[in-house]
């Protein structure tokens, strides 16, 4: 479990590929002694599992993490290569502060920025997403987008907008996001089982009638 707030960027450093896995080690600024083998990690908002963990050339840690054939699919994490940047988090520890929101790692889809505006030091992004997750999302609530946590500002159809602030350009892979980039999407939890609940209920009163 995660909380959608950025810990550090990695940068892939390795690429592999093992039958139909493909294995990836990323460099971070983590203290190696703290990521055990099994940890988990959001990586792009991925929750992927350490299988090895080693000091940095540099200091910090290189992990290594495998991406099973489902994760490729559904994700971007085909497209990564040497020198692609993620954003990281390490998994929620019990009395942790929850500065964001519950997040599972588990990626619902992929939503592409279909605009991006400077107000002022802030930036609006414009995403268009997948119709069948359209209705989870709605203004003010809370979305993952790459592992990050935002709220919704404003929904139009299939399209939502995020506010930006400064501190998130600077601190995650935002401030190199362009039109045209393709992101994570984890919906919020709670409307998942808002929407479930209320299919649920649906389908009861159409076997009652």
């Amino acid at each position: 479990m995660f909380t959608g707030i950025v810990t550090d960027v990695g940068k892939v450093v390795a690429v592999a590929e093992h039958d139909a896995v493909r294995r990836l080690s990323i460099a971070s600024a983590y203290d190696p002694d703290t990521i055990a083998v099994g940890a988990s990690v959001a990586c792009a908002g991925i929750c992927l599992t350490v299988i090895s963990c080693a000091t940095g050339p540099n200091g910090g840690s290189v992990f290594e993490v495998d991406l099973a054939p489902e994760t490729l699919r559904v994700t971007t994490a085909s497209d990564w290569q040497t020198g692609t940047l993620v954003n990281l988090e390490r998994s929620l520890r019990v009395g942790d502060e929850l500065g964001g929101h519950l997040v599972s790692g588990h990626i619902d889809g992929v939503a592409q920025v279909v605009a991006r505006v400077e107000l002022g030091d802030a930036n609006q992004f414009a995403f268009a997403v997948p119709r069948h997750l359209a209705r989870f999302i709605a203004p003010k609530g809370s979305v993952a987008l790459d592992g990050t946590s935002l709220t919704v500002n404003g929904v139009s159809d299939n399209r939502f907008d995020c506010m930006l602030i400064p501190h998130t350009l600077q601190v995650t892979t935002w401030g190199g996001r362009q039109v045209g980039d393709r992101v994570h999407l984890e919906v919020d939890q709670i409307a998942r089982y808002v929407a479930r609940l209320a299919e649920a209920a649906a389908a009861n009163a159409r076997q009652n009638d």
